[in-house]
């Protein structure tokens, strides 16, 4: 498998996204403790879906949602000076559900393992 250009790029938004996040450079009390788990980029890298998890329920959820949209102008002017691209890729945050869905798989075969004995 070829590492494509959209997935290099895809790794160094989330890099400066993380570490933004980590430096306390977004500044915006809805935000919770939100890790970046992936980026998916568009072959023509003019958007980047920024998926992210967060310890907490879904209230948390959606506060640190609308805090990390309503800090998308900040990021892109980041990004802007610490990326050497042409255009800087419009950014959209979605919840990374994978997390919870192992965690659920997880207890399910708990469940059948205790079933079993």
């Amino acid at each position: 498998m070829t590492y494509r250009r959209p997935d290099r790029v895809g790794d160094l938004i989330k890099k400066e996204i993380a570490s933004m996040l980590l430096h306390g450079e977004i500044k915006d009390p809805r935000i919770g403790f939100v890790t970046i788990t992936k980026v998916r980029m568009t072959r023509d890298l003019k958007k980047a879906s920024v998926f992210f998890s967060i310890l907490g329920g879904s209230e948390e959820r959606e506060r640190s949602l609308e805090g990390l949209n309503s800090a998308v102008p900040y990021i892109r002017r980041h990004l802007a000076k610490r990326l050497n691209l042409k255009h800087i890729p419009s950014v959209i945050f979605l919840f990374d559900r994978s997390i919870e869905y192992a965690s659920h798989i997880q207890q399910v075969i708990e469940d059948i393992k205790k079933e079993g004995t």
